[in-house]
């Protein structure tokens, strides 16, 4: 067990220049913690039946049916059934800075393969937006594994690009759904969050459901600098030298004002919000995740 969480921590997955393998390998670890739990799945409604796929948990095989009919058939419960799930993945220039191992652009990649691989393996249907100020990727939701692979490629071509808009693409998806969906948004949310949750709660009021995901960089949490440093805004290039004792405690102050704010907003407006921390590895994080949003139903 020490060696498959070590296996997992952000400075060997970064080794993983296979994403396809890394999806797999972050899927496979929330899962194991998942399975850890009494809380096995989030369905409670029984829908219907599909036919047995390999790799398919036998729990889910209805022994009574294959009695009957000589044939393996899996249930299906209401929300594994024509779920459509669309990704937004910023990749706007601030989402480049990492302190260490993983950049939270190559963390945010990661996360949606992993969230892809994994939608893909519920059998149910998964698109992709790339954005930065303006949309630079767009693959519809489909459910086959030759999609997968197709968002799987777009993912590792995936380049940090400049400014941020993140109400675009949101408000662009909210006019080209048609049925009630998952949005997933995975962002560092450094924009107007005013404007941008307010766009989430517009999807969330139409019936989907929302989730933002808030990758932000360990040093960025904790401030660990303690000599005179040149701070650079990747995206507008404006740059000052100064000690970071001197701002160290204001800007603790109006960064955690900032994801307080964020959270809070998020929840009043009925829109999931989880914040990562790109040093975390990313199977802990998730499983951790799901189980909270498992619990709260």
């Amino acid at each position: 067990m020490a060696e498959a969480l070590n296996f997992l921590d952000p400075t060997v997955l970064a080794g993983l220049s296979n994403l396809e393998m890394r999806a797999r390998v972050v899927v496979e670890g929330f899962l194991s913690g998942l399975h850890k739990s009494p809380q096995r799945g989030f369905s409670v409604e029984f829908n219907d039946y599909r036919h047995y796929c390999p790799g398919d948990d036998m729990r889910h095989v209805d022994w009574r049916l294959y009695a009957r009919s000589g044939k393996l058939h899996v249930r299906q419960y209401e929300d594994e059934t024509n779920v459509r799930c669309v990704i937004l993945l910023d990749c706007s220039a601030s989402m480049a800075y990492g302190s260490g191992a993983l950049s939270k652009l190559q963390y945010g990649v990661t996360l949606a393969s992993a969230l892809s691989y994994f939608i893909m393996r519920q059998r149910d249907a998964v698109g992709l937006v790339v954005f930065d100020d303006t949309i630079r990727e767009y693959i519809p939701p489909r459910c086959r594994q030759m999609h997968l692979l197709r968002i799987l490629r777009a993912l590792a071509k995936v380049e940090h690009g400049a400014g941020t808009d993140v109400v675009k693409p949101l408000a662009d998806l909210a006019t080209s759904l048609r049925k009630k969906s998952f949005v997933v948004l995975i962002s560092d949310l450094l924009d107007d969050e005013q404007r941008v949750i307010g766009t989430l709660r517009n999807l969330r009021a139409m019936g989907h459901d929302v989730i933002s995901f808030q990758l932000i960089d360990h040093a960025e949490l904790e401030f660990p600098f303690t000599e005179a440093t040149e701070f650079i805004d990747l995206e507008s290039s404006e740059s000052f030298i100064t000690s970071p004792a001197a701002i160290r405690r204001s800007y603790l102050q109006h960064l955690n004002a900032f994801l307080d704010d964020c959270r809070k907003q998020c929840q009043a407006s009925g829109v999931d919000h989880c914040l990562m921390d790109t040093a975390e590895p990313l199977d802990r994080a998730l499983s951790a995740y799901l189980l909270r949003r498992a619990r709260s139903g």
